[in-house]
């Protein structure tokens, strides 16, 4: 794919972390992923944020495109991860940082790459957070639905598009958060976004609080008043 009209860094660090993505990720998922750095970036400028000044850019680009490892192809079960009931944004995070480390990566760094992949599906947190951990999420939620008070330049989505098509992305994510929660429940648990989709997908309905309360092992707060 012809990336050189598109501003991704070019650091030895931001290209290995590239071709790993690439290699554990279904296609549609890795276009997203890297929309997601695009995206994020030109937010950021909207809002004064300059690349290089205001944010470690390599980080951005981090934390961007390997946001959704956790739902590719990982090899979890190397780092003993592969049978884990962790929602796939943590997995995610988890082997982001793995793989990072084994690259030299500072542990400070270290730090808010985990941070900005395991906060993605939480924009109400991340947007609070250092640039590097907020235009991860903004980027992910304005690559699945271009909205808010962002206009992009004429013909800049036909330029991003035509270098990395969507591939019916939303969908493709959609898919493979589903797979994951119907082959493992703890990996959808129930209120979040991933528990959210697979309660779509299957039509169950959520616990109530009262049942979720009462249910054993329970302090049993709906019981009888104590004696």
């Amino acid at each position: 794919m012809d990336y050189d009209s598109l501003p991704f860094p070019r650091t030895d660090l931001a290209l290995a972390a590239m071709r790993h993505a690439r290699d554990i990720e279904d296609p549609a998922i890795f276009n997203h992923s890297m929309r997601t750095y695009l995206y994020g970036r030109f937010i950021g400028e909207q809002e004064g944020r300059r690349p290089g000044h205001d944010y470690d850019d390599e980080l951005l680009f981090l934390g961007c495109v390997l946001h959704d490892a956790g739902l590719g192809d990982t090899g979890l079960g190397d780092t003993g991860l592969g049978d884990s009931e962790q929602p796939f944004d943590i997995d995610g995070a988890d082997h982001a940082v793995g793989f990072l480390a084994g690259l030299g990566v500072s542990p400070e760094r270290l730090e808010v790459v985990w941070d900005a992949i395991a906060l993605h599906l939480h924009p109400d947190v991340a947007l609070r957070k250092r640039p590097e951990i907020a235009l991860v999420s903004a980027g992910a939620g304005f690559d699945l639905g271009p909205q808010g008070p962002y206009t992009l330049p004429a013909g800049y989505a036909d330029r991003v598009h035509a270098a990395l098509p969507r591939l019916r992305g939303s969908a493709a994510l959609y898919d493979a958060i589903v797979a994951q929660g119907l082959a493992n429940p703890h990996k959808a648990p129930p209120f979040t976004l991933t528990g959210e989709l697979l309660r779509q997908h299957t039509g169950q309905s959520w616990p109530t609080w009262q049942q979720l309360m009462t249910q054993p092992p329970s302090w049993n707060d709906y019981g009888p008043p104590a004696a």
